[in-house]
C-alpha cells in the first residue's frame, strides 16, 4: 500500500518524506487555505515546493464546476512539474473532464467520493485514482471502511487499473483497516502515520535493554 500525506504544510511533508515511507503527496483548497495560501500564482508555486521535496505523484485540485474550466485548469497544473495528479470532483462535469484528460495520458485522481456508484463512474472514465473519504462517512454514522471493501469488490471484478486512495483519515485505525481490505493507497495527515511507530510494549522493551546494557557496561 501506498502511504501518501495529506496536507499543504512543506514541514509534515519533508517529516513523511525523511521517514522513507512517503509515496506521495494530496491537498485541496481547505488545506491551502490553512497555511495561508491564497491566490492562483501562491498556489501555483506552492504545488512546485511541494513538487521539489516529493517525487511520488502530487494531487492538485481545480476549482472550476464546469468542463472548460477544469480542461483549463488542467493543462496549467501539469506544467508545474511531471509528477501532477489532477484532482477532479465527483461531479458530471467533472467525470466528462476525467475522461478527456485520461485519453490525453494525464493523471486524474477524482475525488469528493462517498459510493461505490461514483467509484464505478470514476473508473469507466479512467481516473488514475479514487478518493472515497472515509472519515466523512464515519461523521454521519455510515462505515467509511466497509464503502472502501465495496470499491475494492468491484474494481477487482472487472480489473480496473484506477487505484482505491482513502482518504480523510482520522487516526491509526483507519490507516490498519484499509491496508486489511486491500485499498491501494492512503492519505493521511502526519500525526496518524507517525501513530503507527507507538506501542507501549516497544517503549517498554527498549527501556528494558538499554537498562541492561548500563548493568553490563558500568
Amino acid at each position: 500500500m501506498k502511504f501518501f500525506i495529506d496536507t499543504a504544510n512543506l514541514n509534515d511533508i519533508k517529516e513523511a518524506y525523511d521517514l522513507g515511507i512517503l509515496d506521495g503527496v494530496t491537498t485541496n483548497p481547505s488545506l491551502m487555505a490553512k497555511e495561508g495560501i491564497t491566490g492562483k500564482e501562491n498556489i501555483l508555486a506552492h504545488y512546485k515546493s511541494i513538487c521539489d521535496i516529493v517525487p511520488g505523484d502530487v494531487s492538485a485540485e481545480v476549482i472550476s464546476t464546469d468542463f472548460e474550466g477544469m480542461i483549463k485548469e488542467a493543462e496549467e497544473l501539469v506544467k508545474i512539474a511531471p509528477n501532477i495528479v489532477v484532482k477532479i470532483p465527483m461531479i458530471k462535469e467533472g467525470i466528462k473532464a476525467i475522461k478527456y484528460l485520461s485519453d490525453k495520458g494525464i493523471k486524474t485522481n477524482c475525488t469528493l467520493v462517498f459510493s461505490t456508484g461514483q467509484a464505478l463512474l470514476a473508473a469507466k472514465a479512467g481516473a488514475t485514482y479514487v478518493s472515497p473519504f472515509i472519515g466523512r462517512l464515519d461523521d454521519i454514522s455510515e462505515d467509511g471502511l466497509e464503502l472502501i471493501a465495496k470499491i475494492r469488490q468491484i474494481y477487482d471484478n472487472y480489473t480496473f487499473d484506477t487505484q482505491i486512495l482513502a482518504a480523510s483519515i482520522r487516526h491509526t485505525m483507519h490507516i490498519i483497516g484499509c491496508a486489511e481490505i486491500g485499498a491501494d493507497v492512503v492519505t493521511s495527515p502526519l500525526k496518524p502515520i507517525l501513530g503507527l511507530l507507538k506501542h507501549p510494549l516497544t517503549d517498554i522493551g527498549l527501556e528494558k535493554f538499554l537498562a541492561d546494557y548500563k548493568k553490563g557496561n558500568a
